[in-house]
């Protein structure tokens, strides 16, 4: 037996003035995606925005059904347009932002396991690491320089 140990090394700034003009753009985008989210429900709103290599922004927000499952998350949406609209495009940064008519979300947040799953598959596929940067409505943020450092033990076509 052998006992290993994983750790993630991630960036916190304090709030987006800290970030490149380029990010601060980026999450721009993702909140006015975050105010245009479908989040009748769970009353909490997401908004990813996508940077391809050729300088396009693509951008999500999560969409909510009576029939709960049926849902998709913001990053998600993002992606999969990202993907169907520009194929042959490097995703170089994903930026998340999420806030609730609850509760102040001034807590990062990052993608949920399935999003963290999908967005993996364009990481894995196009072989260049994608940046990944989270908020909530304010407060810190926290970027991870790949999607493979927020999912350890992924799980790509090399296993099937």
């Amino acid at each position: 037996m052998k006992e290993t140990n994983f750790s993630t090394k991630a960036t916190v700034y304090n709030d987006v003035s800290e970030l490149t003009k380029e990010e601060q753009r980026l999450f721009e985008n993702a909140i006015i995606a975050r105010n245009k989210a479908y989040a009748p429900y769970s009353k909490f709103s997401v908004g990813a925005a996508i940077l391809l290599d050729n300088g396009t922004i693509v951008t999500g927000n999560n969409q909510e059904n009576a029939a709960y499952p049926s849902g998709m998350c913001a990053e998600r949406v993002a992606i999969w347009k990202a993907g169907s609209e520009f194929p042959n495009m490097v995703v170089k940064k994903v930026a998340i932002t999420a806030s609730s008519t609850e509760i102040k979300v001034d807590k990062p947040v990052g993608p949920c396991g399935a999003c963290r799953q999908t967005l993996y598959e364009y990481e894995f596929n196009q072989k260049e690491p994608i940046e990944v940067i989270f908020m909530g409505e304010t407060g810190k943020i926290i970027k991870v320089q790949s999607l493979a450092s927020l999912l350890p033990f992924s799980f790509d076509s090399s296993h099937l």
